[in-house]
């Protein structure tokens, strides 16, 4: 796309706009040279900016497609207003993971994805990963399947195989969210946080400032910024948390608070 996009850079965050730009040649891609195009498996924030984008381009489909209903991560196919995408477009395959050692069932999220990872897999190669006691399926790009399937062969020093199996098979896993009680003087974001991961309000304002914390997977620079119940809060090297429910306040004011990390 030739036009300046300034105006357009003002709704978005500094370090989302190469990601931004990257969207915007998607969709110039697919409406000019009249192709459908196909991402990787994108985040919620990157999920909301491709779609905001293609929203202003009349001339453009857009699919989003997780593999599943309520996907997390999930592929962009955009393509031609005329010749609008079909789910079996992304490309997206099931993979599922086995083992026969008893302690493949103590394997969480994060195990699974560092193995896949240590594979030398980007990750927007690999979409939901829903572990379970006996097996975990994983959603790959369609053109990396096999490769996980021949390759994949222990996780956390748990010996495992790994098969492509038909989509219609999948078995969905709520997240493993360990509860953890706090009384609070007030939803600030520096403040939850500071508690959840156990620093010192001081200690985390720096990383929130310098673009490491997400809320809802959108940056948030601000250590004010105020939380609510249902927000989805990451910070960076520490993993995520998701704000469960309010529980009142205590005779003193302060708010109790249930949060879920993310095992």
């Amino acid at each position: 796309m030739k036009r300046s996009f300034e105006p357009l850079y003002e709704h978005f965050h500094p370090e989302e706009r190469e990601f931004v730009d990257r969207a915007l040649e998607w969709i110039d891609r697919a409406v000019r040279r009249h192709e459908k195009r196909v991402t990787g498996f994108l985040d919620p924030r990157q999920a909301d900016i491709v779609s905001s984008l293609a929203a202003r381009e009349p001339e453009a489909a857009l699919l989003m497609e997780g593999g599943y209903e309520g996907a997390e991560r999930r592929v962009a196919v955009i393509a031609p207003a005329y010749m609008p995408p079909a789910p079996e477009d992304a490309g997206i395959r099931l993979v599922s993971v086995t083992s026969e050692d008893a302690r493949f069932s103590e394997l969480k999220h994060g195990d699974f994805l560092g193995a896949l990872l240590g594979l030398g897999l980007r990750r927007d190669r690999i979409g939901d990963i829903h572990p379970h006691p006996g097996f975990c399926h994983v959603m790959a790009a369609g053109d990396l399947a096999e490769y996980i399937a021949l390759h994949l062969r222990q996780v956390h020093r748990v010996n495992v195989t790994a098969e492509i199996v038909p989509l219609e098979r999948l078995q969905v896993s709520e997240p493993r969210l360990a509860p953890l009680h706090l009384s609070v003087a007030s939803m600030r974001l520096d403040g939850i946080v500071s508690d959840v991961v156990r620093m010192s309000r001081a200690k985390v304002v720096e990383p929130i400032r310098a673009g490491r914390c997400r809320v809802n997977w959108r940056i948030v620079e601000d250590p004010s910024h105020q939380l609510k119940v249902g927000d989805v809060v990451s910070l960076k090297g520490f993993g995520r948390f998701k704000i469960l429910q309010s529980e009142g306040t205590t005779r003193s004011g302060r708010i109790r608070l249930t949060v879920g990390i993310w095992q």
